[in-house]
């Protein structure tokens, strides 16, 4: 009980860091519900009115086709999953510990372990949400044709990594600036219902509104995922390298705020909080 863990090889250290982070994904994914079906039903349910939601608002706007050659119900679906999986992994990694938080004090868990569970969780709740609603469409609706599989895929998890790279960001601020930080990540998530361009399409969009939308790495992951899901559609003003480069420049920075953080904070920071 009072001995210190002692890891002999590099082996048995990343086992431990593994099931660790296992064990830590299954407590975020009974968080929000005790239940975990009942918990994955809810995830589905808030994709499935988010969906109707954008459809409302696009039959009213007087938008009943797709501006793609395809399934409109697709097109619809190619934005809010990516935007979905982004903002919630941004909302869970910016949140994911704190060093005030009861279980940063049990060893052997890190900030590390935790990033990683709760990014973990969002993914497992998503794809499982994604994979339901495709099933469901493509049974009682209609089939669902893919062109390009894996690129579809492969732009779904460069959502997910972008996700946690850009919480990182925010993970490092919070210390800091805890209301700054949490108001900036929630106008982050904000600005992407209109920035992340899932209500049309780049290629129509004028050059002179590119600046507007060009900088944000959803915006070229959403366009890029719909070049792969519809035959009939090529981007042209969109990079997948772009959200890569994007991603991978905001992972440095996180993690250089995050290990300049952590020599520096202390409980006495939150203690006016």
């Amino acid at each position: 009980m009072f001995r210190q863990r002692h890891t002999r090889n590099i082996l048995e250290a990343a086992g431990t860091t593994l099931t660790l982070i296992y064990h830590q994904t299954v407590y975020n994914l009974r968080t929000d519900h005790r239940n975990a079906v009942v918990g994955l039903l809810i995830t589905i349910a808030q994709t499935m009115i988010f969906m109707a939601a954008f459809l409302v608002i696009f039959m009213v706007l007087g938008v009943r086709q797709s501006p793609i050659r395809g399934d409109f119900i697709l097109y619809i679906m190619s934005g809010i999953f990516m935007f979905m999986t982004h903002v919630k992994t941004v909302s869970a990694v910016s949140g994911s510990h704190s060093i005030s938080g009861g279980l940063i004090k049990h060893e052997p868990l890190n900030p590390a372990v935790l990033i990683a569970a709760s990014s973990i969780a969002v993914l497992y709740r998503q794809t499982i949400s994604c994979l339901a609603i495709l099933w469901l469409y493509h049974v009682l609706f209609g089939p669902i044709t893919i062109s390009q599989p894996i690129g579809a895929v492969a732009m779904y998890l460069e959502a997910w990594f972008s996700g946690v790279c850009v919480g990182l960001v925010f993970l490092g601020m919070r210390p800091w600036a805890p209301r700054a930080s949490t108001l900036l990540a929630t106008a982050y998530q904000r600005i992407n219902m209109f920035a992340s361009g899932k209500m049309f399409v780049a290629n129509v969009l004028p050059n002179f509104m590119m600046p507007w939308f060009i900088w944000n790495p959803l915006f070229h992951i959403i366009d890029q995922e719909r070049g792969f899901l519809f035959v009939n559609y090529s981007p042209n003003k969109t990079d997948p390298l772009y959200a890569i480069w994007f991603s991978l420049g905001a992972l440095l920075i996180g993690l250089l705020v995050n290990f300049s953080t952590r020599k520096h904070e202390s409980l006495s920071w939150s203690a006016g909080q």
